[in-house]
């Protein structure tokens, strides 16, 4: 059993999907499919009983994914324990805007729990760059929210949020249960620096071109809300001050939380970084 093949079989036994598992694994699905079958016949039984619409784990396929995961984790220990020792023993994580995810905070704790002798920096960035310093270098892995321009990145979704209208409290549309794009046509949206990724700007301002004060951290969109009664758009669940009212958007497509990291860095605590995201983020809404 390599250890590839058996990280392979954990995506596919957490997605219960192969089609999801391939993404997740930035492959395509008939290697995939042939890893699991010949995985299969090493263990001489079924793994995962298939149906149209997704795939379920045999009871011998449960008791494979327990031992699965505790010989990867024991792998990435070994990794980032002999990459410590020829002195790589340090990540940087870009944290966008935003650093109070509950997903995060516990990201944070078990990150800590599995590598307590590593040096974990992180950079806090504002809204004018979705990728946190990834591609100058700045930091070895963002959480952060799609979309945005990912060449040469490689991108885990973490979790889809829904997404709102932030309007002040007074406003005539703040009492609505929900909106549409087409209601807030002739309002003014915020807008980011010139320079800023343009897939970004597009999302934000709902895929059209709007017209509006320009802004750089969430608080100041938040402001802008107030002050100039701008429509700000944001990820529904957070707190907001009495002042502004939030609004959910029905065809507005979901924000994505997403770990991304440059597609060749070799830094193997990315690796358990990403896996370990995965898992604090998928457990709790």
């Amino acid at each position: 059993m390599e250890l590839r093949t058996l990280r392979y079989f954990v995506a596919v036994a957490e997605e219960l999907h192969f089609g999801r598992a391939a993404t997740r694994l930035h492959m395509s699905q008939p290697p995939l499919s042939r890893a699991i079958k010949q995985l299969e016949t090493e263990v001489g039984a079924l793994l995962f009983t298939r149906s149209p619409v997704g795939v379920t784990l045999t009871p011998v396929g449960a008791v494979l994914l327990d031992e699965a995961r505790a010989l990867l984790d024991q792998a990435d220990r070994v990794r980032v324990r002999v990459s410590a020792a020829a002195g790589v023993a340090a990540i940087t994580v870009g944290i966008l805007g935003d650093s109070t995810d509950p997903g995060a905070t516990r990201l944070a704790a078990a990150f800590r729990r599995r590598h307590p002798g590593i040096d974990i920096r992180i950079r806090d960035t504002d809204l004018t760059d979705p990728t946190c310093g990834l591609r100058a270098g700045l930091v070895d892995v963002a959480l952060t929210r799609a979309p945005f321009d990912e060449t040469a990145l490689a991108m885990r979704e973490l979790r889809t949020d829904p997404v709102g209208v932030v309007l002040r409290a007074d406003d005539p549309l703040a009492g609505r249960g929900r909106l549409r794009l087409a209601d807030l046509g002739d309002r003014r949206w915020f807008q980011f620096p010139k320079g800023t990724d343009p897939i970004w700007q597009s999302y934000w301002n709902g895929g059209e071109r709007r017209e509006g004060p320009v802004v750089r951290v969430v608080h100041e969109c938040l402001q802008a809300v107030l002050w100039n009664g701008t429509v700000g758009l944001a990820p529904l669940g957070h707190d907001l001050p009495a002042e502004l009212a939030v609004v959910p958007l029905t065809d507005m497509p979901p924000s994505r939380v997403v770990a991304v990291w440059n597609a060749g860095d070799t830094n193997p605590l990315i690796r358990s970084f990403i896996e370990m995201a995965t898992t604090a983020y998928r457990h709790h809404h």
